[in-house]
């Protein structure tokens, strides 16, 4: 057990942006910790922040949080590129740290990092918040019981109207969020990866991308990602010899469907014979917790802390995220439909496999 100075986790947030105002939201209902700095480059951020919250202390260094030693761990909110160069100072500062995803952009840097807090003693977890979703824990329980039997396929949507990013493609936006839900749901990675996609408004920065992986135990999945869509869909679809699964996040209640629907091939008794059996039986929608992901992983990092627990969603987990990222987007950059001038361009290439 990591003893406290003041018997509770001393934070430090970093980044009050589009995400930060709910970390700090949060932090602020755990019983287990103190927020003893929100930091952030933009002073018109902390004012926004100081007026929500004006008793927190802010600060735009960085380097602020880092000295004080009242402060146990670091929450990085910042873009990806900052990921490593702020969360390897604070762990060699002897902070724990919690990056949101994806850990970095590279996964050598993301190695690195999980090595150096394997080395210091120090708790690295990644922002993989869906793993501390109700209803990605229950459709989890439900494959590993083996309900749905063998699992043939999954296919996954998540697309929106933005939040188009400045230095990132639609891949290391959204991407991470499938990856670390299909590699918690079926215990493994990916063996390939291919990818096609689209730069339909800025040059070089895809905006919709199509996934497809293929895993060591016969599953293969398929996954789609824009930023350009009308309507915001987050469904899931999971397919087994069994029956069949339907994940929809956006649903406010049922959010988990398990359909006994199926298909069963019949072994011909005579030649030229070939016949097919369908099944459509009962839907169920079992029962799921009711609790904000946000705060349960929270409250899982600041345990892992004072316990030494290792957290669901530690640097390994996070390195192989990365590592799944890099081999999509590099597949992406060879089979990208670019955008020059207005004008659409077709840039044909070999998938990479």
């Amino acid at each position: 057990m990591v003893e406290m100075k003041n018997g509770k986790v001393g934070i430090g947030i970093v980044g009050y942006g589009y995400w930060g105002p709910n970390l700090v939201r949060n932090y602020l209902e755990c019983q287990d910790c103190t927020i003893r700095w929100v930091c952030d480059k933009s002073e018109i951020q902390l004012k926004k922040l100081r007026k929500k919250h004006p008793y927190l202390k802010t600060s735009q260094s960085f380097q602020t949080l880092i000295d004080d030693e009242q402060t146990d761990a670091i929450i990085l909110a910042t873009p990806i590129t900052t990921h490593y160069s702020l969360a390897k100072a604070a762990l060699l500062k002897g902070k724990h740290v919690f990056v949101e995803k994806p850990l970095a952009h590279s996964s050598k840097k993301a190695q690195e990092l999980s090595s150096i807090a394997e080395r210091e003693d120090r708790v690295l977890m990644v922002g993989h918040t869906f793993l501390y979703s109700p209803p990605v824990i229950k459709v989890g329980e439900i494959i590993k019981s083996g309900e749905l039997g063998k699992i043939h396929y999954i296919s996954s949507s998540r697309v929106n109207l933005g939040l188009h990013q400045r230095d990132a493609s639609v891949i290391w936006d959204l991407a991470p969020h499938d990856f670390s839900i299909l590699f918690y749901w079926l215990g493994e990675e990916p063996s390939d990866i291919s990818v096609f996609g689209k730069a339909c408004v800025k040059p070089g920065i895809a905006d919709i991308a199509f996934v497809n992986l293929s895993f060591p135990s016969g599953v293969v999945a398929e996954v789609q990602l824009s930023w350009l869509s009308p309507v915001k869909l987050r469904r899931t679809v999971v397919v087994g010899s069994k029956k069949m699964l339907l994940y929809d996040d956006t649903e406010g209640v049922e959010k988990v469907k398990v359909f006994d629907h199926g298909v069963n091939f019949v072994d011909p008794q005579s030649y030229g014979e070939y016949q097919l059996s369908y099944r459509t039986g009962d839907i169920v929608a079992p029962r799921l917790e009711s609790y904000e992901p946000l705060y349960a992983e929270a409250n899982h990092f600041l345990e892992c802390i004072e316990t030494g627990k290792q957290p669901r969603t530690d640097g390994d987990c996070g390195v192989k995220v990365v590592k799944a990222l890099e081999l999509a987007d590099a597949c992406l950059q060879e089979n990208l439909i670019a955008f020059t001038n207005g004008d659409e361009s077709v840039k044909l290439a070999g998938s990479q496999n």
